[in-house]
């Protein structure tokens, strides 16, 4: 799917400053930048911005293997919310979305990488419309959501009703908004809880499909290397429980790539259709496929800048 779009949104975040990081200390923003450093002279040495988007993120992922695990990297002040990078530690949602990122950056700037730009492209990805305007309800807080939203600016394919994907019936999300002391921007901000209960309404309202894992190794030849693997639980609260990345090694076998919180780090697990059955809670998959630019949209990109 090449999109013109796209190409015209993404270029238009390296040129513009992200106003919200500018009210919050870099230091608060960003955490780990000798590995941000380390990670861009690997991916100089070894080429990878040749690689397809797939492969790029693999070998961001592969890089950051023994990362610690850490919950809550995204509270990062008690009311103004900005694109954040952590890599000290990462759960799983931040660990596929840097590898994303940082991919991303790669693909559209040939040198000079730095903070800002991975910055921004988390922004793109993180917030609905890929902006964030200071509040925490423009961040996508659920996976079927960012989903919704980054397919719809043809940044992701969602493949799962190619691969056999069925309807997730009966389902409801009210986490957010029932547990909402939990969230440190909503203990200060709690007028926002309102306008959390009305995305869990919205989000719930639509069609969402995952594959059975009764069906996961019939479909997995179906599934690349880089594909974003979203977990589905049972439910009846939630439509997913973990997000991860694919990851085929040298002789096929299909991997579940993640921040793993029982193992503490960042790792390569079993093959897919072994890892959803490791928890009963687990129900199936979502499986979502990053986008490349297409070289004609980079040079439009190029010309741009």
């Amino acid at each position: 799917m090449r999109l013109h779009v796209a190409a015209v949104v993404l270029g238009f975040y390296f040129l513009q400053a992200i106003p919200a990081t500018a009210s919050l200390p870099f230091s608060t923003v960003f955490r780990g930048e000798p590995i941000f450093e380390m990670l861009v002279r690997k991916a100089e040495e070894e080429g990878w911005r040749s690689r397809p988007i797939g492969e790029r993120m693999v070998l961001v992922g592969k890089a950051l293997l023994g990362t610690p695990y850490r919950s809550f990297t995204l509270e990062i002040d008690d009311h103004v919310e900005a694109p954040s990078v952590d890599f000290l530690g990462m759960d799983c949602w931040t660990f596929y979305e840097i590898a994303l990122g940082f991919s991303r950056m790669l693909e559209l700037k040939s040198s000079g990488y730095a903070p800002q730009d991975l910055l921004a492209m988390i922004e793109l990805d993180r917030y609905r419309g890929g902006h964030c305007n200071g509040l925490y309800t423009s961040r996508l807080h659920f996976l079927e959501d960012w989903i919704y939203d980054n397919e719809r600016r043809g940044l992701v394919k969602n493949m799962t009703v190619s691969l056999g994907g069925v309807p997730m019936r009966g389902r409801y999300l009210n986490e957010m908004s029932r547990y909402w002391r939990s969230s440190r921007y909503l203990r200060h901000n709690p007028g926002l809880v309102p306008a959390i209960r009305n995305m869990e309404e919205t989000v719930a309202s639509r069609t969402i499909y995952h594959i059975p894992r009764e069906q996961v190794a019939a479909i997995e030849p179906g599934i690349r290397s880089g594909d974003i693997i979203c977990i589905t639980g049972r439910g009846p609260e939630g439509f997913t429980e973990h997000v991860g990345i694919a990851y085929r090694d040298g002789v096929g076998v299909l991997h579940f790539m993640h921040a793993s919180k029982d193992e503490h780090q960042v790792m390569i697990d079993v093959a897919l259709h072994q890892y959803i059955y490791r928890y009963h809670k687990f129900a199936g998959i979502m499986v979502v496929r990053p986008l490349d630019v297409s070289p004609g949209e980079n040079s439009h990109l190029a010309s741009a800048q």
